[in-house]
């Protein structure tokens, strides 16, 4: 999954007009989909999420969501709200500040959101709409009847985009269907994501959805695991798709990948103890466990490995965090996790270079498969021997997948193949070993089990010359974007702790003012009790929070190549958070400095 992947979630749960009813799943539904949306080892989108806002403010959202993208994008947008048809039978998605007769004015119509899909030059949009659809409104009233045909697909399906490759609708219900909440339509439950939501997070996150078993939850396979969860659920509820994709589009990968070990029980005895009333014996136990998870017969530490899952899972604390502590390590740790070849003329001898497997016998058994048809592997009793093919001149970026029987990794592998008649300049990754690699078939998977005693020491490489060295520079991952990051969540930090500081310091002179009567003056006691210096602070700290962590994103943006997506994803984290304090801190900053100038002179 190499494009570029954004998602927009729209949750919406609170409505000032009371003939909405309050939903319960929204904010449930935009944090469980954002996790699994967003974890690499999934979905690996790009998310945002819009809670609660003004038929505006979505509009806003929606369309610079869908501006100024690249043919190469997929896009996903989910609705979590009211659906809402109006007299003349128009779809339309209610905001925050919803009046029902006048939905025009104050709800987003879904002629709006389908201009929007066919504007944009993604090559891919999907929708995803998760909402409680009511009928035309009366005049004057403020209450929803669920009178009429709510066709949601038809409101999409008119017309196909132009600009992109195509374009996906699924819908939680249709026609005189609702979306159902649990057990109940939109009533006072326990908040928990909706039917509909929880099948696709549930698909996603567990890989349930990958109903073809190739290490992929296509669009096509996650519709029809949601169909059979929601209609197992609720009889009543019918998803409903309409599409127009040339090809197959993969919205997430599949824990499932993994190989699969025929687990060999742990003894009897063990299981009984893992039960015990007494804690020692049961402590006992799972350190057991841990010892059979290093063992180096496979079986029997799969066996461990399948009972430690129980244990984090449904132990008291201190059981369950050792259980997590030897679970996480047989987690696959390839090293190293990033291979930069150089520049290798064309043609010449394939080099090669050795990746070693870290951790015990089950961390380090896996399949290894390569997503580009110019990369070899070649498995080693410590690990694996990548090769480049030198047939095709030109910048060569891709990755090699592991799938183990826990979690997955990637290996990514650049090189840069110049013209046969080209200077030779070796990159400062090329092996002097020039043995020719043994062909392989292309994107054959293969099971690589390694012997820890046989991992090959690390080959002494030559000092760098200058240019190797501005060249390993450019390929280092950067650190500059996550440490403007953080600077600016300190400066949002410092500028939230000197508002609270003026708040007090103001409300001081507030009340000294107060006690001298007529005789006194707000100026003057402001200035004695120094609630300006921290006022001060504060603008200026959070302007320059803004300004710092619009330098972090930009960088981010225009190097996107010299960071991993965790450093990616720190950042924008980091990023969002210091300007969702900064920006509320600075209006009431802002408002404080107002009410000061004009109310000194009056008072």
């Amino acid at each position: 999954m190499t494009d570029s992947r954004h998602a927009l979630i729209i949750a919406n749960d609170r409505y000032t007009d009371q003939g909405l009813k309050k939903l319960k799943a929204p904010a449930q539904d935009a944090a469980a989909l954002e996790r699994v949306l967003h974890d690499p080892q999934i979905g690996d989108f790009e998310v945002e999420v819009v809670h609660n806002a003004s038929a505006d403010l979505m509009r806003r959202r929606i369309q610079g969501f869908f501006n100024d993208r690249r043919r190469a994008d997929t896009l996903l947008l989910h609705f979590s709200c009211h659906g809402l048809k109006s007299e003349s039978g128009e779809l339309y998605f209610a905001a925050s500040d919803t009046e029902p007769p006048l939905l025009a004015a104050t709800a987003v119509a879904s002629q709006f959101v389908r201009g929007c899909m066919s504007g944009t030059r993604a090559g891919r949009s999907v929708l995803f709409l998760d909402c409680c659809y009511g009928g035309a409104f009366s005049r004057g009233s403020a209450s929803v009847r669920a009178s009429g045909e709510v066709n949601v697909l038809e409101s999409f399906a008119k017309d196909e985009p132009a600009g992109g490759r195509g374009w996906a609708v699924i819908t939680a219900s249709d026609s005189m269907e609702y979306s159902f909440e649990g057990s109940e339509l939109a009533e006072n439950t326990a908040p928990r994501p909706s039917v509909f939501t929880h099948a696709v997070v549930e698909g996603l996150e567990t890989g349930e959805a990958d109903l073809d078993a190739d290490g992929n939850v296509s669009l096509d396979d996650l519709y029809e695991y949601v169909y059979r969860h929601v209609r197992e659920q609720n009889p009543h509820q019918t998803p409903k798709k309409a599409a127009e994709l040339q090809g197959e589009l993969h919205l997430a990968r599949s824990r499932r990948g993994g190989i699969k070990i025929v687990a060999i029980p742990s003894p009897s005895s063990l299981r009984a103890a893992l039960h015990s009333d007494d804690f020692l014996t049961r402590q006992g136990a799972v350190t057991e466990l841990c010892n059979r998870l290093q063992r180096p017969e496979l079986p029997v530490a799969e066996g461990a490995r399948q009972h430690l899952g129980e244990v984090a899972h449904d132990e008291v604390q201190p059981l369950a965090d050792l259980a997590a502590g030897a679970l996480d390590e047989i987690r696959l740790a390839p090293s190293p996790d990033r291979l930069d070849f150089g520049r290798i003329p064309r043609g010449s001898t394939p080099p090669k270079r050795s990746v070693s497997m870290q951790g015990p016998p089950l961390a380090r058994h896996c399949v290894v498969q390569p997503k580009q048809p110019w990369l070899r592997v070649d498995p080693t009793r410590g690990g694996m021997e990548v090769h480049v093919d030198t047939a095709t001149p030109g910048h060569l970026s891709g990755d090699i997948a592991l799938k183990g029987v826990a979690d997955e990794s990637l290996i990514h592998v650049e090189a840069e193949v110049t013209p046969a008649d080209g200077p030779p300049k070796p990159g400062p990754h090329l092996s002097d070993d020039s043995t020719t690699p043994k062909p392989q078939p292309e994107d054959k998977r293969r099971t690589v089990v390694i012997d820890p005693s046989r991992i090959p020491s690390k080959p002494k490489e030559p000092p760098e010359t200058p240019e190797q060295q501005k060249r390993t520079d450019r390929t280092t991952p950067s650190r500059r974007a996550p440490a403007l990051a953080g600077a600016a969540l300190a400066l949002a930090v410092t500028a939230l702790a000197m508002l609270f500081m003026t708040i007090q310091r103001g409300v001081v002179a507030v009340v000294a003012r107060a006690d001298a009567g007529v005789t006194g003056n707000v100026e003057d006691d402001i200035r004695e009790y120094g609630a300006l210096t921290p006022l001060i602070v504060c603008l200026i700290t959070g302007a320059a929070t803004l300004v710092v962590g619009a330098f972090a994103r930009h960088d981010l943006g225009a190097r996107r190549e010299h960071y991993t997506k965790q450093a990616a994803s720190g950042t924008q984290t980091l990023t969002s958070v210091a300007k969702g304090l900064a920006i509320p801190t600075l209006v009431l900053a802002v408002l404080a400095g107002i009410a000061y100038l004009v109310g000194s002179a009056h008072w």
